[in-house]
């Protein structure tokens, strides 16, 4: 069926539907050339429509192990093409079955680039994806469709949950956070204590953790003031790692102010550098809100910016016992070079 993706500016990209499900987003692009299936499974991804920038997806077929998530949290899936005879020892089905099986709208065939290029023109916009035949009052009818901001009760978990057997014991608060994450925390000898993201800070320190991890997660950190209230009172109680939405938390918590990027960092391919040492790490991103530099308090210190546009991507603060960073160190794109970053963690909670 021929499916077209609409943006609210009026601009229309036509390609093939793999469902007639209509879905209605944030439209933002990734960059990766690989990592399909974590992308799709990333829950940091709920409410939005992604366009892979890449032009073949599905290559090498899907995996279960990889996934981030149970399941998809986007919004919906723009392709250029779809590879339908993956190859891959260990594939366990194509994608365009995970996308059905999943009941997540897809457009393919499409002019992915000329989609990139209007919202690097334009910024990241609402968008739809609709049959061809669709009446445009329909259409525009799902356009007017406020988006949803809460999308972090989405994503969290409904109950504690436990992990791993290590020395150190972590409280997370999970955001959304990826699987990945959690497996590189239980690598570095460490055994989780999983809570939900609206947890009181009261009953995240009654465990008596060694340290507390703050999760990625979708959407606006500042759509998230009970969260906010939480962490502050977290704050100084025990050694702390953020990653993305966390890393902001962190950063409002502290009195920072944050803002929305124009078409966000999304991607397996940007350069961060290491302030204090003037390291290069090829990192992945998934974000589309920053913390301002320079609203940061003036005892705590930048330990990593972005080198495309010169943002933050981390910061630390001593006085606190925390530190946090922008970026995904788990999804190990330089492979390992950002995996320092957890033993950091647990030298903190060693009291090094």
């Amino acid at each position: 069926m021929r499916g077209c993706l609409v943006l609210e500016n009026g601009q229309k990209f036509y390609g093939q539907l793999l469902m007639d499900e209509p879905a209605v987003g944030e439209v933002v692009f990734n960059t990766g050339m690989t990592g399909y299936e974590e992308t799709f499974t990333d829950p940091s991804y709920a409410g939005q429509i992604i366009t892979m920038t890449y032009p073949l997806i599905g290559n090498y077929g899907t995996l279960k192990d990889i996934q981030q998530a149970d399941r998809p949290y986007a919004a919906g899936f723009i392709l250029s093409e779809l590879c339908d005879r993956p190859s891959n020892w260990q594939n366990e089905g194509t994608l365009a079955s995970f996308i059905m099986t999943h009941r997540i709208p897809c457009l393919y065939g499409v002019d992915t680039r000329a989609i990139t290029r209007a919202i690097r023109s334009h910024g990241v916009m609402k968008g739809v994806i609709v049959p061809e035949h669709m009446a445009d009052a329909d259409v525009q009818s799902l356009l007017a469709t406020p988006l949803e901001t809460l999308l972090v009760k989405q994503v969290t978990p409904k109950s504690v949950r436990k992990m791993g057997d290590g020395r150190f014991h972590v409280a997370v608060m999970d955001f959304g956070a990826k699987a990945n994450i959690l497996k590189s925390l239980v690598k570095n000898d460490c055994r989780l204590t999983v809570f939900p993201a609206y947890t009181k800070a009261e009953e995240v320190l009654a465990v008596n953790p060694d340290g507390i991890f703050l999760s990625n997660g979708p959407g606006d950190p500042q759509d998230l003031p009970e969260v906010i209230a939480e962490v502050k009172k977290l704050i100084g109680k025990k050694p702390i790692f953020g990653i993305c939405l966390g890393h902001q938390l962190l950063g409002l918590s502290v009195g920072a102010k944050s803002r929305k990027l124009a078409f966000g960092h999304r991607g397996a391919n940007h350069p961060v550098k290491d302030v204090k040492t003037g390291r290069v790490y090829i990192t992945s991103q998934n974000h589309g809100y920053v913390i301002d530099e320079a609203t940061l308090p003036s005892d705590a210190i930048v330990t990593h910016v972005n080198l495309h546009d010169n943002t933050l991507e981390g910061f630390a603060y001593p006085k606190y016992n925390f530190f946090c960073v922008q970026y995904h160190p788990e999804a190990s794109p330089g492979p390992t070079d950002n995996l320092y970053l957890f033993e950091q963690f647990v030298s903190m909670m060693e009291g090094k």
